[in-house]
C-alpha cells in the first residue's frame, strides 16, 4: 500500500513570499500592481498538519471532486472549478492561490491585480517545472513543525493596510520567485524575511494573537539570526520554513512536484 492510498493523492502546495497579495482586500490597495506572490507543489509523500498554511482544507474539497487524483485537463480550468466548489456561499472566499499551488506542479509566481478578475485570479501565471531547480530547493528548505492555528483565531481583526506596505509585500514575491529560479538562497531568504515584515505590519495577528501558545515572533527571529532567511507557512504558525543548505535541527524536507 502506498502512502496515498492512506492520505489521498492530491499534492500539497507551499506558499512563499508575497502571501495575502491574492486577496481583492489587499490587491486594491497596491499602487504599483500587479503584486506577487509564489506557490510551490509538493508531492503527498506524507500527511501534513491541518490549519497549518499548506492549503489542506482546498486539499479536501479537490478529493471529494477528484477521487483519483487530479484530472487531465487545462489548469486554468481545473482552478476555476475548485475555486468555485471551494468557495461557493463563502462569504470569505479562499484565495485562489490555494487551487493554484495544488494544481500547478513545480515553482508558480501568481501576478494579482485588482483590475482583472476583481483580484480573485492572478492576471499572469510564471511556472518553473525545471527539475534541477526543483531538487535546489528540496535541498535549501527545511520545515519545522511549529502549531496549527487554535480555535477561535482570526488574523483579520487588525488591519494596517499602508499602501506602500502593499507594494513592498507584492515586491516580495518577485524577488522570491527571481531568487529561486536563480538558486540564490541569500535572496531567497531576504525575500522571505522582508514578506513576514510586510505581514506583521499589515496584519498583527498573523504573529501576535491572544490564542497563540507560541510566541511566533521570537521563534521566527531566533532562526532568521542564524539562517538566510525563514517565514511561517501561514497564518498563526503552522510550519517555519527555515532556508539553510546545512541540516536545522528538528526539520524534515519536502518533494516538490514537477510533472503534470
Amino acid at each position: 500500500m502506498d502512502i496515498t492510498d492512506v492520505i489521498g493523492k492530491i499534492p500539497y502546495r507551499m506558499a512563499f513570499a508575497g502571501g495575502w497579495i491574492d486577496q481583492p482586500f489587499i490587491s486594491r490597495l497596491n499602487p504599483t500592481p500587479p503584486g506577487s506572490m509564489v506557490v510551490v507543489a509538493i508531492e503527498p509523500t506524507f500527511r501534513f498538519m491541518e490549519r497549518a498554511g499548506m492549503a489542506t482544507g482546498t486539499r479536501r474539497v479537490a478529493m471529494k471532486l477528484w477521487k483519483n487524483g487530479l484530472p487531465r485537463g487545462k489548469p486554468v480550468g481545473l482552478v476555476k472549478e475548485l475555486y468555485a466548489a471551494e468557495n461557493a456561499n463563502q462569504a470569505d472566499p479562499s484565495g485562489s492561490q490555494d487551487m493554484i499551488g495544488l494544481i500547478y506542479p513545480g515553482v508558480s509566481r501568481l501576478d494579482y491585480d485588482a483590475d482583472f478578475e476583481g483580484g480573485y485570479f492572478p492576471r499572469h501565471i510564471e511556472s518553473n517545472n525545471d527539475p534541477a531547480v526543483a531538487r535546489w530547493l528540496e535541498r535549501v528548505v527545511n520545515l519545522l513543525p511549529v502549531e496549527p492555528r487554535p480555535e477561535g483565531y482570526s488574523p483579520l481583526e487588525i488591519k494596517n493596510l499602508d499602501a506602500e506596505v502593499i507594494r513592498q509585500l507584492g515586491q516580495s514575491g518577485k524577488d522570491c520567485y527571481d531568487a529561486i529560479v536563480r538558486r540564490d538562497i541569500a535572496k531567497l531568504g531576504a525575500s522571505m524575511n522582508a514578506c513576514m515584515v510586510c505581514w506583521e505590519s499589515l496584519m498583527p495577528g498573523i504573529v501576535r494573537h491572544p490564542t497563540l501558545k507560541c510566541d511566533l515572533v521570537a521563534l521566527l527571529h531566533h532562526y532568521q539570526q542564524r539562517y538566510p532567511g525563514a517565514m511561517y507557512s501561514g497564518c498563526g504558525g503552522g510550519y517555519l520554513y527555515v532556508l539553510s543548505e546545512e541540516p536545522v535541527p528538528g526539520a524534515f524536507k519536502i518533494q516538490v512536484r514537477t510533472a503534470e
